[in-house]
């Protein structure tokens, strides 16, 4: 299934049920494993590792150097997790030795024009909309989900499930299960939708909306907002998980909008 317009190169691993169109280019020190299609004109540079059954559209770029200065050609790689899909021009650079590797998970979207920058680390079930530009070293959670044109400043981290709305410029950390929205970015809610779709219970959603009344609409600052919850509400993952994210963030969070802004969930 590889056409004879592809280029691959020998020292190239590729398993045997892998279709490659005509034009792609395969780099040495790549590996692609089995079900997985590359489209035409997508090139896959070297130290890329493809899993299972994914999808690399015509024009992707895979595994490109990294754009820093400091790169001095250090032997990296870059992970794409099974079933995830690649877009028709989007590009993904491979670590440094900051690093070592770009890591993107299993199940997710990276759509057209994308751009994700050196030692990312993106969970699974992830969605990466059109144009969006992720700078290095991005942290981003499972199921989480980034509007399209959106900018996300380096080393940001965003907690899983999170969603941020479209043409956001993100330059500070977005805790798990909120919604993100406006300029500068403020926090709009739960993200009671996605979560919901997911198996959240209404008691688990009901708890994740008292977590967020501590934080942001109680005019606590974030250290006595994290103690009262951890006093006064029960445990949970849930609990923990936003709590965790919020003490170890070096960046900050991202604001609270006045109460009468709030979205109703």
């Amino acid at each position: 299934m590889i056409q004879p317009l592809a280029y691959i190169h020998p020292e190239a691993k590729i398993a045997q049920n892998v279709v490659i169109e005509p034009f792609a280019i395969i780099h040495k020190d790549v590996e692609i494993a089995e079900g997985t299609w590359i489209g035409s004109h997508a090139v896959i540079n070297e130290g890329a590792r493809i899993g299972r059954n994914c999808k690399i559209y015509p024009g992707a770029v895979i595994s490109a150097t990294p754009q820093d200065l400091k790169f001095n050609n250090e032997y990296t790689r870059t992970y794409i997790g099974d079933n995830t899909t690649i877009r028709e021009y989007a590009t993904i650079s491979r670590g440094t030795e900051e690093h070592w590797k770009t890591e993107i998970g299993a199940n997710c979207l990276v759509m057209a024009y994308a751009h994700i920058a050196h030692d990312c680390r993106i969970g699974n079930y992830c969605i990466i909309t059109n144009n969006v530009q992720m700078a290095g070293h991005v942290f981003m959670g499972d199921w989480a989900i980034i509007g399209g044109s959106s900018s996300v400043l380096q080393f940001t981290r965003i907690g899983a499930h999170a969603f941020i709305s479209g043409g956001s410029l993100v330059r500070k950390d977005v805790p798990p299960f909120s919604k993100a929205a406006r300029e500068p970015l403020t926090y709009a809610g739960i993200n009671s939708v996605g979560i919901r779709r997911r198996g959240y219970t209404n008691e688990q959603i009901n708890q994740i909306q008292e977590i967020y009344r501590y934080i942001y609409l109680r005019g606590l600052n974030n250290a006595d907002a994290l103690t009262q919850i951890e006093l006064e509400l029960p445990p949970s993952d849930e609990r923990d998980e936003i709590v965790n994210f919020i003490r170890s963030s070096e960046r900050g969070i991202m604001k609270g909008p006045s109460t009468s802004n709030v979205e109703r969930e």
